[in-house]
C-alpha cells in the first residue's frame, strides 16, 4: 500500500513515520492490496493535543477514521482501530443482506475480519424517506436555504453545471461541497 503522511504545525519526525507505518502494515490484512490501493495520513499538532486522519482509498470505495487525542501515538491506534471497527461492521452487512454482490468486496479481505459476537449491531433500518425536487440554484442560496433549515447539509441541482451537489457545514468552520460526477440528462 502506497503510504503519504503529512504533518500539519507538525514535523513528520522519523520516529513518527516509522510508527505509523508499522501500524498501518497491520492493515494490509483486511485490504485486497494492489497498485491502486494507497492510504494518507495527516497528523495535526494543536495547543491541547493533536488530530489523526487515516484515509485508504481503495478503486471501490474509501476508509477514513478522524480522532483528536493528546497523545498523537494513542490517536493513531485509536484511528486505526474506528477503521477496524468500520470494516467488521461492513463484513457484518454483507454477510447479512447482499453478499457478493457489492464491489465493496473486491477491495476488502473480509475472510480476514473477525466479527465480535458481543458487539450489539445497532437498529439500522430506515425510519424515513424524504423525497425532494431539486431546483437548480446558486451556492450562495443553498447555503442560505440551509441555514434557514437549520440542517447541516442541503441537496441542490448546482445552476451553473446541472449536477446534483450538497452543501454542508464543516466541523472546523466553514462550508465544504460534495458534487456528483455525472450530470443529469
Amino acid at each position: 500500500m502506497k503510504t503519504q503522511i503529512i504533518g500539519k504545525n507538525i514535523e513528520v519526525t522519523d520516529a513518527i513515520r516509522a510508527n505509523i507505518e508499522k501500524k498501518l502494515k497491520k492493515m494490509d490484512k483486511y485490504l485486497v492490496i494492489n497498485e491502486d490501493v494507497s492510504c494518507r495520513v495527516v497528523v495535526r499538532s494543536y495547543k491541547n493535543g493533536s488530530k489523526v486522519e487515516i484515509t485508504i482509498f481503495t478503486p471501490f470505495m474509501d476508509l477514513r477514521a478522524e480522532v483528536k487525542n493528546p497523545d498523537l501515538y494513542a490517536g493513531v491506534d485509536l484511528a486505526l482501530d474506528k477503521l477496524e471497527g468500520q470494516m467488521r461492521k461492513l463484513k457484518t452487512r454483507m454477510d447479512r443482506s447482499r453478499g457478493d454482490k457489492l464491489s465493496l468486496g473486491k477491495a476488502i479481505a473480509f475472510e480476514n475480519i473477525e466479527v465480535y459476537p458481543d458487539e450489539k449491531e445497532e437498529d439500522e433500518e430506515v425510519v424515513r424517506v424524504k423525497n425532494v425536487d431539486l431546483e437548480p440554484m446558486s451556492i450562495d442560496e443553498a447555503i442560505f436555504r440551509m441555514e434557514a433549515l437549520g440542517h447541516p447539509f442541503f441537496l441542490y441541482l448546482d445552476e451553473e453545471d446541472n449536477k446534483v451537489t450538497v452543501v454542508y457545514t464543516r466541523e472546523d468552520g466553514g462550508y465544504g461541497i460534495i458534487q456528483a460526477e455525472n450530470e443529469l440528462a
